[in-house]
């Protein structure tokens, strides 16, 4: 066999490397929207309790809750993670969020998302990175 100069060993770890990130990526994910959806839940309005019960994090394969906010019932894809508020019992999250003409809004999903999501990007970035740097 000819000496290829290790192009066959890096071709192999080039192979390895999207399977690696994607297999480590996915805890990553999960773990930040968790993270995310704990700081909706200590944002939002405490009424009954209804709308915080509602915040839920959906997996990659799994379905979203019917008539959730943001986009509904959706089958989230691989390699994503769904943060979701609202359900078939409580359908007025938009409306607690952004408001109506006779409710002042009490934002509390977006802020939350805007807290939490450069914690979660970093520890994506992280989880592929080493996955990248283990690849063999």
């Amino acid at each position: 066999m000819a000496d290829d100069g290790g192009l066959s060993k890096f071709q192999r770890r080039m192979a390895a490397i999207p399977v690696a990130a994607r297999a480590a990526v996915q805890p990553a994910l999960v773990k930040g929207a968790e993270e995310i959806a704990t700081l909706q839940r200590g944002l939002a309005p405490r009424d009954e309790g209804d709308l915080i019960d509602s915040i839920e994090v959906t997996g990659p394969g799994q379905n979203t809750p019917p008539y959730s906010q943001p986009g509904g019932a959706m089958v989230v894809p691989e390699n994503m993670a769904a943060i979701t508020v609202g359900n078939t019992n409580v359908r007025y999250p938009h409306l607690q969020e952004f408001g109506t003409t006779n409710h002042p809004a009490q934002p509390f999903f977006w802020p939350g998302f805007r807290l939490g999501r450069k914690r979660a990007l970093n520890r994506i970035k992280r989880a592929v990175g080493k996955a990248i740097r283990e690849a063999k």
